[in-house]
């Protein structure tokens, strides 16, 4: 077996090394400083990837994976590493994408936004897949480098009623006539509230559904279906079930959502990232204020809620209504107002519209917000909180606002939404004179 040195970590979790003839060697399972056995799994001519066989040398910060599916399973890369050293890995992968794509550094490393590293997954999706040689199905995530789902009875990172769940889960769909034909179940928890959206591809049988009222019955949770779109979506039971809703106390305000709306996974890093945001955009009466990508609200009424006026804007119709909706709910409809807008086509005429602006926050999807920030023109905001989740596009529309646009990289930081993932989330502040 061929041996590596590792020396950092990619932005997947990855042990980064060199083969003997330069190419960058990616190793699944390794951490900086160690010395293991691999094997290749692709080659190319200026790269290759492979996993760790055997660790020779190990880390001071390896630590033995709590899940028992860890490696099988895709769902989590990095278990096998110090929780505290995977958020200090995470800020560094976050500057290194900073320095090496916009050539900016931070002016400020903010203290990473932590919260629990296990249990705190309150949105997940579930693939499901019926296996022949089991005569029943799977429930669970990806395993890792396939399209198979992993044969997992538990997953750490969910609540843990939920992953005691997954025995049961099984049963119930192995069980029932759309065994074959239901491909994903949706999570989605709330404050007292636990949803189950099973996406079927054929119509239940009576008797499937009496299985799912029981199931619903026994574990405290409501059943939802989804025979089509996510517009589609409806309670099967039981039909008074309170809806969901997600709280921020800090603001006194309170968030109505479907379980498909876009929400964030993890509720305590949000209620963190909401604090932080609100310090460094620092709302104020009588101040106009533009929330970009604003879903159904999460920042737009922290920001209503401090006495500035807000302007909401996302691609979504029904997100738009939902977070109307929530401001009326929260007592916020005269400082706040929210309009449907595709901002991956924004102009600076498009932009312009929106009036005269104080400040802006941007939290767009992974693609990035490139065509808001070179849109931005004479009327452009002073100050600007960008809330992160892909630090590539981050990197690259720094560069825009940098270089092109005349703002400062006040500040930059981690918060860890996901933990025992590699997935970074982050927050900047741009500030111009």
């Amino acid at each position: 077996m061929p041996i590596a040195v590792i020396h950092a970590l990619d932005h997947e979790g990855q042990g980064v090394s060199r083969t003997d003839e330069g190419k960058t060697l990616f190793i699944e399972g390794a951490l900086p400083g160690e010395t293991v056995e691999y094997e290749l799994t692709r080659e190319k001519p200026r790269f290759a990837k492979g996993f760790a066989t055997r660790v020779i040398r190990r880390s001071g910060l390896r630590v033995e994976p709590r899940c028992t599916f860890f490696g099988h399973c895709g769902g989590c890369s990095m278990q096998h590493l110090d929780s505290n050293a995977q958020a200090a890995i995470k800020q560094r992968v976050l500057e290194d994408a900073l320095w090496h794509q916009a050539r900016v550094k931070p002016g400020v490393i903010y203290p990473a936004i932590l919260g629990p590293a296990w249990a705190y997954r309150y949105r997940a999706r579930l693939s499901v897949r019926w296996v022949e040689r089991l005569g029943g199905v799977l429930v669970g995530f990806h395993e890792r480098r396939s399209s198979y789902i992993a044969d997992m009875t538990s997953c750490e990172v969910l609540p843990k009623r939920i992953s005691a769940l997954l025995p049961a889960l099984r049963t119930l769909i192995s069980h029932s006539s759309v065994a074959e034909r239901l491909p994903q179940i949706e999570l989605a928890i709330g404050d007292g509230v636990a949803i189950l959206v099973f996406r079927i591809l054929a119509p239940l049988s009576a008797e499937d559904e009496q299985r799912f009222r029981d199931f619903s019955d026994a574990h405290d949770i409501q059943i939802w279906l989804q025979p089509s779109g996510p517009d589609s979506a409806y309670r099967l039971y039981p039909e008074d079930a309170p809806a969901l809703i997600y709280t921020a106390p800090e603001f006194d305000l309170r968030y109505d959502f479907r379980p498909n709306d876009f929400t964030q996974v993890n509720f305590h890093i949000n209620r963190l990232l909401l604090r932080r945001a609100m310090q460094l955009l620092d709302p104020r009466p009588g101040e106009r204020i533009a929330d970009l990508f604003c879903g159904l609200g999460n920042f737009s009424l922290p920001i209503a809620r401090r006495g500035a006026h807000v302007i909401g804007i996302e691609g979504s119709e029904a997100l738009v209504e939902r977070a109307a909706a929530n401001a009326q709910a929260n007592g916020l409809q005269g400082s706040s107002e929210f309009y449907a807008a595709n901002l991956f086509e924004a102009t600076e005429d498009s932009l312009d519209v929106l009036g005269p602006l104080d400040k802006m926050l941007i939290d767009p999807p992974r693609e990035g917000a490139v065509a808001v920030v070179k849109a931005l023109g004479a009327q452009s905001p002073r100050r600007i909180v960008y809330v992160s989740c892909n630090p590539a596009t981050l990197a690259r529309d720094t560069g825009v606002l940098v270089h092109e646009k005349g703002y400062a990289l006040k500040g930059a930081g981690i918060a860890n939404m996901f933990p025992q993932t590699s997935h970074v989330e982050s927050i900047a502040l741009f500030e111009r004179d």
